[in-house]
C-alpha cells in the first residue's frame, strides 16, 4: 500500500505544483511575510492538496473516529502540536484532526526519512522539517521550526521522538519545550489511540477496515520564556499522558477475558515517566 500512495503522489505532485507555483509567483506570494502573519506558506499547498486527495478517503471511512477538544486546536496563527507516538500512520491521524480546524500541518521529521529517494523529494517539496539528532545541525531544524511559527503556521511534532513499542508513553525529549520557548508559543497536547493494531514498530503490518481511532486534544499549555526547558518538558508530557489517558478510556468496545496485544488501560499512561 504505502507504495502505491509514494507512486501515485509522485505522478501527481509536478502537475499541480507548477500550476500552482504560476498562480503564487503572479499574487506575489511565497515570501516570508512579518511574524505571527498568514497561516501557511502557499508552496505547501500543491504537495499537501495530493496528499490529503490521497488519503482523506481512508481516514474518513477507514477508520471510526471518536474525536474530543478539537476546539483547543486555533483555527489561525501559530500552533504546536504535542502528540503520543504509537503508530507509523500517526503523523496522517494527527493531520486529520487539525484539518477539522482547517489546518495544515508540517512536521519536524528524522533525516533519515529525506533520504530515501522518493519520499525525501515529497518531504522536501512540501517544507517538511528534517531533523538530525545528535548533530549539531539540529539547531538548523528548531530555526526553520521557529521561523515557521512566525508566519502562523502549525507544527507537529512527537516529543518521544520515537513510537512507543510497549505502546505507552515514554520519556519526551527537550527539543519540543525548547522550540515553543523559543517561539513564544503555545503547546497544545494530544492523546492518539487505534491506528497502532494497523501499523506499528516491531509488528507486520494488519490493513483492516473501519478499526476504532480515538484523539483527544487538551488545552493549551502557555510558556513562559524565562521557564526551564525541563520543567516545560515535564508540564507537556503530563498533559499529554491525560490525552493518552483520555482516548483510551473512550475507546469504543469494552474488552472482556485475555486482552489482546494492543489493548492498554488508562491508568497506566503515565508508568513509564513514574519510573523514569
Amino acid at each position: 500500500m504505502a507504495c502505491v500512495v509514494v507512486e501515485c503522489l509522485r505522478e501527481t505532485y509536478f502537475a499541480q505544483c507548477k500550476r500552482a507555483q504560476r498562480y503564487n509567483d503572479a499574487r506575489g506570494l511565497g515570501k516570508a511575510p512579518g511574524r505571527h502573519g498568514v497561516r501557511m506558506l502557499p508552496s505547501v499547498d500543491p504537495v499537501y492538496s495530493v496528499a490529503k486527495g490521497v488519503f482523506t478517503p481512508w481516514l474518513r471511512w477507514g477508520l471510526r473516529w471518536t474525536i474530543e477538544g478539537t476546539q483547543h486546536i486555533p483555527t489561525s496563527g501559530p500552533v504546536i502540536l504535542a502528540s503520543n507516538h504509537v503508530s507509523y500512520l500517526d503523523p496522517l491521524t494527527l493531520a486529520w484532526v487539525a484539518d477539522g480546524r482547517e489546518r495544515h500541518v508540517r512536521y519536524l521529521a528524522k533525516a533519515e526519512l529525506f533520504d530515501k529517494p522518493v519520499l525525501g523529494s515529497l518531504l522536501r517539496a512540501a517544507h517538511q522539517i528534517p531533523v538530525r539528532r545528535g548533530r549539531s545541525d539540529a539547531a538548523d531544524a528548531l530555526t526553520a521550526a521557529v521561523d515557521a511559527l512566525g508566519r502562523g503556521e502549525c507544527i507537529g511534532v512527537f516529543p518521544e521522538g520515537t513510537i512507543s513499542q510497549d505502546l505507552e508513553p515514554m520519556v519526551a525529549k527537550s527539543g519540543t519545550a525548547r522550540l515553543a520557548r523559543r517561539a513564544e508559543v503555545a503547546i497544545t497536547p494530544v492523546g492518539l489511540w487505534g491506528t497502532h493494531r494497523i501499523l506499528t514498530k516491531g509488528r507486520k503490518p494488519h490493513w483492516q477496515w473501519r478499526i476504532p481511532q480515538t484523539a483527544v486534544v487538551g488545552e493549551p499549555i502557555m510558556i513562559d520564556p524565562a521557564e526551564h526547558v525541563k520543567h516545560i518538558t515535564e508540564r507537556m508530557m503530563t498533559a499529554v499522558v491525560e490525552c493518552v489517558a483520555r482516548a483510551r478510556e473512550i475507546y469504543p468496545g469494552g474488552i472482556e477475558g485475555e486482552r489482546p496485544w494492543w489493548w492498554r488501560d488508562p491508568d497506566t499512561a503515565d508508568g513509564h515517566r513514574r519510573t523514569a
